[in-house]
């Protein structure tokens, strides 16, 4: 049967054509803010599946559909994101799947030292600005110090320079987890944002013995609500039935991790930052052994704790509130505080 007949297309694909009002998801403002715009909403509720030819993939954006891409046999890694095949770990969270990562707790508990050290240093730069950046000044730089110490390289030279340069000097293996640094400066400026947003889960998570264990659960909820990843890619390696249809074999499929991550038949209040949320979920965090998801919680904790012991009395500047952008990565561009 002829492949451009309408009945020769899958059942899922018909309905759903971008000219009967399926939003493209690479659509003008789409990349800037997805969630402003309600996209993910309007994907989840009126086309739980449909092909984006800009794309070139299908989409799902339901919870229970990302959940069955990243976990059923039946899904495999997509070659053209690096995604590995087989066992290895999807690509999720601050994991890139990498074959080469060989995740290591009792390793990245001994670069803890560098990390806080590194968190200190910058925090005590910044303590003396009438008004100062974290994502360029603190974001940035403390990623950097911490895939030094995990690469068992010397401690990070904090000197003014261009960014890339101390990335190059700092950076891990190739196709190590721990090397490359961008997505941990996305979720490391969401978690500021979200808890410098909340005077009193700031003050309930730097105090008191129950403090490191919220920190922990805030930094989840950040992964969840404000994920630095929002597409994952998978293929399929047979007929897959999802909500709306059944996806055709050998098919590139985008996770749409931002909008499962966010979808109220899963999480209760699912816009709402709430690290004592009951209905938490580990799944679209990554997987907990990763060394850059080790990595990555030990700079949201050290980095905050190092802010706040520097600037006790930190807040956001005067007319500014914090917004994230971008689609295939996100995270707050800009992060204007009163360090006093």
């Amino acid at each position: 049967m002829p492949a451009d007949r309408p009945d020769a297309l899958p059942a899922a694909r018909r309905p759903h054509r971008l000219a009967g009002g399926q939003p493209g998801l690479l659509a003008p403002g789409a990349t800037t803010d997805p969630y402003r715009l309600r996209l993910y909403r309007l994907l989840r509720t009126d086309y739980p599946l449909g092909y984006d030819p800009g794309l070139g993939a299908w989409l799902l954006s339901r919870y229970a559909d990302v959940a069955l891409a990243l976990t059923d046999p039946r899904f495999t890694g997509y070659p053209h994101d690096g995604a590995p095949r087989g066992r290895a770990p999807v690509p999720l969270g601050l994991c890139r799947g990498s074959l080469v990562c060989v995740p290591s707790a009792a390793a990245y508990r001994a670069a803890e030292p560098a990390v806080e050290r590194t968190a200190y240093v910058l925090a005590r730069r910044i303590a003396g600005r009438d008004r100062a950046d974290l994502v360029a000044d603190f974001c940035r730089w403390l990623p950097a110090g911490a895939a030094a110490a995990a690469a068992g390289r010397s401690y990070p030279d904090l000197s003014t320079g261009p960014r890339g340069a101390l990335h190059r000097r700092t950076g891990g293996r190739p196709g190590d987890c721990a090397g490359p640094t961008a997505l941990r400066e996305h979720a490391l400026a969401s978690f500021l944002a979200n808890m410098l947003d909340d005077p009193d889960l700031l003050a309930a998570a730097t105090a008191g013995e129950g403090a490191a264990t919220l920190l922990g659960r805030a930094w989840a909820e950040t992964l969840r609500r404000d994920p630095p990843v929002q597409i994952v890619l998978r293929r399929t390696r047979t007929e897959v039935a999802v909500s709306g249809g059944t996806l055709p074999a050998d098919a590139p499929v985008a996770c749409l991790i931002g909008a499962a991550g966010r979808d109220p038949a899963r999480f209760g209040a699912p816009d709402r930052f709430d690290p004592l949320r009951p209905d938490a979920d580990p799944l679209l965090i990554g997987p907990a052994g990763c060394p850059a998801a080790l990595l990555g919680r030990l700079e949201a904790e050290h980095g905050l704790r190092a802010l706040l012991t520097a600037m006790p009395g930190i807040r956001w500047a005067d007319g500014f509130r914090p917004a994230a952008g971008g689609l295939l990565t996100r995270g707050p561009r800009t992060l204007l505080v009163r360090p006093s």
